[in-house]
C-alpha cells in the first residue's frame, strides 16, 4: 500500500465501515521521534520546498517527511513560515 520508503510503511492499519458500507484500510497517525540528532540548518529562501530540500540534503526528495520529523511536524505545510529547517544527520 506504500512506497519502500514511506513513513507509514511499517504501521499497523485497521478497517473501517462507512456509512454507506464501503469498507476501507486505514493507518495509524504518525508520531515523530522523540528527537533526531541535526546536522545543522537551512535557511529558507523564497522558491524552497520541501521535496527541493530532501533532494539536496538527503538526496531523495521523496524523503521530505524527514524534514518534517526532525522539525517536530507531521505537516510539511507547517514548515512553510519557519525561517530555519533543520536537516537530520544522515538523513536518519
Amino acid at each position: 500500500m506504500f512506497a519502500s520508503n514511506s513513513r507509514y510503511l511499517k504501521l499497523t492499519t485497521y478497517t473501517v465501515t462507512l456509512p454507506d458500507g464501503r469498507v476501507v484500510t486505514a493507518t495509524r497517525l504518525w508520531q515523530s521521534p522523540v528527537s533526531l540528532a541535526l546536522v545543522g540548518y537551512h535557511t529558507r529562501a523564497q522558491g524552497d520546498r520541501l521535496d527541493l530540500l530532501a533532494a539536496r540534503y538527503l538526496q531523495d526528495p521523496t524523503l521530505f517527511w524527514k524534514l518534517c520529523d526532525a522539525n517536530g511536524t507531521s505537516v510539511a505545510a507547517a514548515l512553510e513560515a519557519r525561517p530555519l529547517i533543520g536537516i537530520p544527520i544522515g538523513g536518519q
